[in-house]
């Protein structure tokens, strides 16, 4: 059976709903406050509901923290393969959520951030298995070089997907650029796809993420939020897969249940453009929702595609090049 190996970090969200940002020096009153499993797992949480069993290779401490995760990770499904770290806890994020939707994040890592090959070495990659890899583990001094040379070791038939996130800058590049030689499918969005290619326009970036950055991928996708999302496949075919228009309460996570439900449905096999628009109905309801971890089910995408007159994406959402 085809799995998802999550090979990224997980830490605990402490979520602050606000009207807005306070001004330093400034304070503010919290309308609502939640605890909730975060950072990689709303991957995992994304493509276990849209139906891939998911294993989380990551690193996850001794403490309070940890066992938080523990716990949202069974009551999800997924399989942990990693022992706990003896010597330190997981890490956490202050999440400040204000009215137009928008998140802002204060973090610190813990176990997550101390990844060595030894953590590493029991796990068994299947001929099946997917393999994620978020650019905060590679950001981390103390994982990026172990999960670097983990990832070129892994057979080369294994698909890898790369999230370079908000921190890409912050990836060496040299690490930077051994990840993106092994990518099969990039997912980013829009900012980091600048930052990585340096052009403005995403057709113009994903032909130089194609070419320059990741040539063996099979497909580069670059994130639009409401917009959709810009698609380029290795064998040239690309174009843009509209997004839908919700009413927005929450985007933390979003990008994470996009590329969740992509990695799921290109798994069973769907066609990458209408994975695209699988992908873009998912987070499109996860953002109408509150909470990171907000994914929905196959079900409910599908249902959601349903109502908006769904179909496989038709000549008119791509062009040649």
């Amino acid at each position: 059976m085809t799995r998802l190996i999550h090979a990224g970090s997980a830490v605990v969200d402490y979520v602050y709903r606000i009207d807005a940002l306070p001004k330093p020096g400034g304070e503010k009153t919290a309308s609502s406050y939640n605890r909730i499993a975060g950072g990689g797992f709303n991957v995992m949480v994304a493509a276990r509901r849209a139906g891939m069993p998911v294993a989380f290779a990551g690193r996850h401490g001794t403490g309070p923290e940890g066992d938080f995760l523990r716990a949202a990770f069974a009551a999800e499904g997924v399989e942990t393969l990693t022992p706990r770290a003896p010597e330190l806890d997981s890490g956490n994020c202050v999440v400040l959520v204000t009215a137009d939707a928008e998140r802002t994040f204060v973090s610190w890592p813990g176990a997550e951030a101390a990844l060595t090959i030894a953590d590493l070495a029991p796990i068994t990659v299947q001929e099946t298995d997917w393999v994620f890899i978020s650019g905060y583990t590679l950001s981390y001094p103390g994982s990026r070089d172990a999960l670097a040379d983990w990832l070129e070791a892994l057979p080369s038939g294994t698909p890898v997907i790369f999230d370079p996130t908000p921190v890409v800058a912050e990836i060496p590049s040299s690490i930077r650029a051994r990840v993106l030689a092994r990518t099969t499918w990039l997912s980013c969005n829009v900012a980091e796809a600048r930052s990585l290619a340096g052009a403005a326009d995403p057709a113009i970036n994903a032909a130089l993420l194609m070419s320059d950055h990741c040539p063996r991928a099979n497909g580069v996708v670059i994130r639009s939020g409401a917009l959709g999302a810009y698609l380029l496949l290795g064998g040239g075919s690309d174009g843009a897969v509209d997004g839908f228009s919700v009413p927005a309460l929450d985007t933390n996570g979003a990008g994470d249940t996009h590329i969740g439900a992509f990695i799921a449905a290109l798994a069973r096999g769907e066609e990458a453009f209408a994975a695209a628009r699988y992908a873009n109905a998912a987070a499109a309801i996860s953002v109408s929702r509150h909470g990171g971890c907000a994914a929905p089910n196959d079900t409910e995408i599908r249902a959601f595609l349903t109502e908006r007159t769904c179909g496989e994406p038709t000549d008119d959402m791509r062009r040649k090049q």
